[in-house]
């Protein structure tokens, strides 16, 4: 599948960065272009496999928006005609879709993301989707009201959004900023595998997977999640079939970007490893078995070829907003929206001294 990345904001580019360079390392050839907007400039020198563009100079000078998603949507709307210039070339005709990559909880990518999607939708007439990522449930107020707003206004606008749940592909006991770099690494490798689906590298598969596939899968819109799992794969593809089935159930049972996202509208498996030893049969077996668990009968499947000695699972969700996760960040997202208005509604203590229902005494 052949994609543009487009990541904005701190979070945003990062990932788009690991995602470029897991593809280029892989020598899958999937990533046609990538560009990372930031408001903040610090945030930009980093990137090594991206091509980079600042927004905002003029209203924060290279300094972030500070977590501001107003602000943030403000400056991309200023900046929007700079940006799309800047994707001359990086959106090139063989790209099947697009995807603008964001924090979900921060300022300008949680702001500056639904525009981007928006103008991009007007501009080009491929697939516009959206990779979020939202803040885990101990990252305070102001990110969880971001990224429900955020979260709300970009799945109306983009295609469909894939959702990635801070708490779900990082290890307990971890610190902050080492359960951040393995949360962006697993991105990288899970949904760097989705877009190399069709793009074999070695070998050939029976019933290989394309990126028409893909899109079909999303084409239900609204929420999407993505699940992976691997087990060590024997030698006779015969001794796999159980093998396929457990790395699918694990895909979707324990590994999903979206926590307890098992109802879908649509769903992809994708079963990677060496050809000879993925099991026909537990293909076949796997995506059943998903059918009955998604409750969908738009269930495609197939296989990567991959030179591995693990066998490996892909379980692409498409239509799964109706998961209780969804629901539980929503309602977060509300009750952080409520505290922060209450907070601004309390009276400046200096105030009360300016009250005229009490009079001076002279």
């Amino acid at each position: 599948m052949k994609v543009a990345l487009i990541g904005v904001g701190q979070a945003g580019g990062k990932i788009t960065e690991r995602l470029a360079r897991f593809d280029a390392e892989m020598g899958f050839g999937a990533v046609q272009g990538a560009l990372a907007v930031n408001s903040a400039k610090p945030d930009l020198r980093s990137l090594e496999y991206v091509d980079t563009q600042l927004i905002g100079a003029d209203r924060v000078n290279g300094h972030g928006v500070g977590g501001d998603n107003e602000l943030g949507t403000e400056v991309m709307q200023s900046d929007i005609q700079q940006v799309l210039n800047g994707l001359d070339g990086r959106v090139t005709s063989q790209a099947e879709a697009i995807f603008v990559v964001a924090g979900l909880g921060g300022g300008t990518g949680s702001g500056g993301a639904p525009v981007l999607v928006h103008h991009l939708q007007q501009v080009y007439d491929v697939p516009v989707y959206a990779l979020g990522v939202l803040p885990g449930r101990n990252e305070g107020a102001l990110y969880q009201a971001n990224a429900g707003r955020s979260l709300k206004t970009v799945v109306r606008e983009a295609d469909s959004t894939l959702l990635v749940d801070n708490d779900a592909w990082h290890e307990q006991g971890e610190s902050v900023e080492g359960a951040f770099e393995t949360i962006n690494e697993r991105i990288a490798q899970r949904v760097g595998l989705l877009f190399a689906s069709g793009e074999a590298v070695e070998g050939v598969g029976e019933s290989v997977v394309d990126s028409s596939e893909v899109i079909n899968t999303l084409r239900a819109g609204g929420i999407a999640a993505l699940g992976y799992a691997t087990e060590v794969a024997s030698e006779d593809s015969g001794e796999n079939i159980r093998t396929a089935m457990s790395v699918s159930r694990q895909a979707l049972l324990t590994g999903t970007s979206l926590p307890d996202a098992t109802t879908a509208d649509s769903a992809l498996l994708v079963v990677a490893g060496q050809p000879d030893r993925i099991p026909r049969k537990g293909v076949e077996r796997a995506r059943r078995w998903l059918e009955d668990e998604t409750g969908s009968m738009q269930v495609r499947g197939g296989d990567f070829p991959l030179d591995s000695d693990r066998l490996g699972a892909l379980v692409l969700l498409g239509g799964a907003e109706r998961s209780d996760r969804i629901q539980e960040f929503m309602e977060r997202a509300r009750e952080a929206k409520r505290a922060q208005e209450r907070e601004e509604e309390k009276t400046d203590p200096a105030e009360q001294f300016a009250d005229d229902r009490l009079e001076n005494l002279f």
